[in-house]
């Protein structure tokens, strides 16, 4: 398990899976605005929900994570669109919604930055959110992330076209803490 200040990622566990599932992917408007995709219904239990892991995929890393202190189940982490000859990938998480507000998407960021750079060894982090995503803005620009550019009307999510931020964090210009 990857640890930071109050998180732990670890591996997705069989159980996880139908939590994450009705906490995260059945809140149609969350869904729609953070898979990039419209929403549609999953049966409990299908291996087509995108919390069943393929160890197989090699562009994506998914995480569960858990709350350091208890080990309760608060949300989910990845890095996905690993390219290795770029040396780059991509960084997204939800958090249950019990989980919100209390400081663990800047402290899952700096565990996938630490994951994604000492562990991968990548050179750059790039994260692409809404841009009334204040909660992962501030979470990214916490952690070293500088926001790039503007993809303006580029997501449609719920009947509107919505401007997405784009952030990117090199290695050379990653603090990483030093407590953890």
């Amino acid at each position: 398990m990857l640890k930071g200040k109050k998180v732990g990622l670890r591996a997705r566990h069989e159980n996880d899976i139908p939590v994450l599932h009705a906490e995260l992917y059945d809140d149609v408007v969350n869904t729609s605005r953070a898979a990039g995709r419209p929403w549609r219904p999953i049966t409990p239990g299908s291996k087509d929900s995108q919390f069943v892991v393929d160890d197989a995929e090699e562009g994506l890393v998914p995480f569960s994570v858990v709350e350091l202190d208890g080990g309760t189940l608060i949300g989910t982490a990845m890095l996905w669109g690993i390219d290795h000859h770029n040396r780059s990938a991509h960084i997204g998480l939800g958090l249950r919604p019990a989980a919100r507000g209390n400081g663990y998407g800047t402290d899952v960021v700096a565990v996938l930055c630490h994951y994604g750079f000492v562990v991968r060894g990548l050179h750059r982090l790039q994260i692409e959110t809404l841009a009334d995503n204040t909660a992962m803005l501030r979470s990214a620009e916490r952690n070293g992330f500088v926001r790039e550019g503007v993809l303006r009307s580029s997501a449609w999510v719920m009947g509107e076209f919505l401007d997405e931020v784009l952030l990117g964090l090199l290695v050379q210009d990653w603090k990483a803490d030093p407590a953890g």
